[in-house]
């Protein structure tokens, strides 16, 4: 890749993050299922976990029952209102991705996508993406091609947004790999993580918002994926 191409690639993925605010407004009056005021008895998180649900049919090992749920935000600051599932693969990756989406990593090779957007009663969203491999072995090489678009995203000038560390999370289910994310000025917001569980991938990414418990967000993923 040219010195051009490189410069270009990174410019695209810093203005998608610069756009996740304003993607996620569009989501909430344009393509979110369920969406409604939060309120203090929790019936906005119910309404939006119910939505999710029934967004769609869960394919053969995957579907949206293994995704990020509204019960995985209590105690951790965020208040979810609207989500949007799918189940075609064709969702961006994640910020430090460009326009890669799911099934453009695993050149389709996966036996079942699923994918959600989850809008919040402030400013940021959550995004994540999953795919069952038809094995263990084309999983792993999945996750480290994941790995490798996160990491790249790492090493960026002074005053540029950027993944901080990675730290490794093993549960029951699976591991993790999860990155704070920081702006320009040092500030954490959001993050990162890469998941695996048996022959299922995925990556979740929080942006948009001051830094909250990315380690608690991938913790939650990794549980509904090896569910």
């Amino acid at each position: 890749m040219t010195e051009n191409q490189t410069v270009q690639q990174k410019s695209v993925r810093r203005n998608r993050v610069a756009a996740a605010a304003c993607f996620a407004a569009a989501l909430i009056t344009a393509t979110v299922v369920g969406t409604q005021s939060a309120t203090a008895d929790g019936t906005a998180h119910r309404t939006a976990a119910a939505a999710a649900r029934s967004a769609a049919v869960a394919a053969p090992g995957l579907g949206s029952a293994h995704l990020v749920q509204s019960e995985d935000y209590f105690g951790k600051g965020l208040n979810p209102v609207g989500a949007t599932v799918a189940l075609n693969g064709r969702q961006a990756l994640s910020a430090c991705s460009g326009e890669e989406t799911m099934r453009d990593l695993t050149k389709g090779g996966a036996t079942a996508y699923a994918s959600v957007n989850w809008t919040f009663a402030t400013d940021g969203m959550l995004t994540e993406s999953a795919a069952s491999a038809p094995t263990k072995a084309a999983a792993a090489t999945w996750e480290k091609q994941l790995v490798a678009l996160v990491q790249d995203c790492q090493d960026e000038p002074a005053g540029h947004w950027r993944y901080g560390a990675a730290h490794t999370l093993n549960t029951a289910g699976g591991t993790a790999r999860w990155y704070q994310a920081y702006n320009g000025d040092g500030t954490a917001t959001g993050g990162v993580a890469v998941l695996r569980s048996g022959a299922r991938v995925a990556v979740v990414e929080l942006t948009g918002r001051p830094t909250t418990s990315v380690a608690g967000i991938a913790t939650a993923a990794l549980n509904r994926l090896s569910s």
